[in-house]
């Protein structure tokens, strides 16, 4: 089965998409995860990718729709996929529909995450991530601990990434309303399926399976 997780960032999406993965039986493919981490390689790939991300733009179709390929033909993702940050232009959800129509596949549902401006401004900028082991924070509803070492690994190198920031995530969500928000309408019919994504993480998984569970 072949799912994207649709929102804007900070819906909820990765949190969600690793519920889902158990249930589905089939692996997460977040593109920005997969970009996130060919940045720290320091590759001339990653460079590309720090570019645009530390703005908070959009990373050209070509770049991701590569990187995604690849990652489509690995065994895990041969019976299906959940899709977590991509397609994020009507272009690359054109060119997602000819990837998967060539390995006899097709998206066979669209979870839209619907969160207000407000609430989604203040759960990414409150991030913070221990640069060490990849813990993530938040300074209201999840602080690090008050020592300052990652509760995880020990680590000291608790940071807000430069993509979290108010100014980039309100950058991110323009191009969001603008760039992204018209592939539900690519979709549409009985494909897309809209679901709260203002309540706690366990409401909006029991949404997420029972909307699942009915297909």
């Amino acid at each position: 089965m072949d799912v994207i997780l649709f929102g804007p960032p900070g819906a909820g999406k990765g949190t969600q998409s690793k519920f889902l993965e158990g249930v589905l039986g089939v692996p997460q493919i977040s593109t920005g995860d997969m970009m996130r981490a060919e940045r720290k390689t320091g590759s001339d790939l990653g460079k590309q990718f720090d570019q645009y991300m530390s703005s908070g733009l959009l990373v050209p179709d070509g770049l991701v729709i590569g990187l995604l390929e690849t990652r489509l033909r690995m065994r895990d993702a041969v019976g299906g996929a959940i899709f977590d940050g991509f397609p994020r232009t009507l272009a690359q959800a054109t060119s997602l529909d000819s990837m998967l129509g060539g390995l006899s596949r097709k998206i066979n549902l669209v979870l839209s995450l619907e969160v207000p401006t407000s609430m989604i401004v203040d759960r990414i900028s409150g991030r913070r991530v221990c640069l060490d082991c990849g813990q993530a924070y938040h300074v209201r509803y999840s602080p690090p601990p008050a020592t300052g070492y990652c509760g995880s690994c020990g680590g000291t190198r608790l940071v807000q990434r430069s993509d979290d920031t108010e100014s980039v995530v309100r950058t991110r969500h323009a191009s969001y309303l603008a760039e992204t928000l018209p592939i539900l309408g690519h979709y549409g019919g009985q494909v897309v399926v809209t679901v709260d994504g203002t309540g706690s993480v366990q409401e909006v998984t029991e949404q997420l399976l029972s909307v699942i569970s009915a297909r």
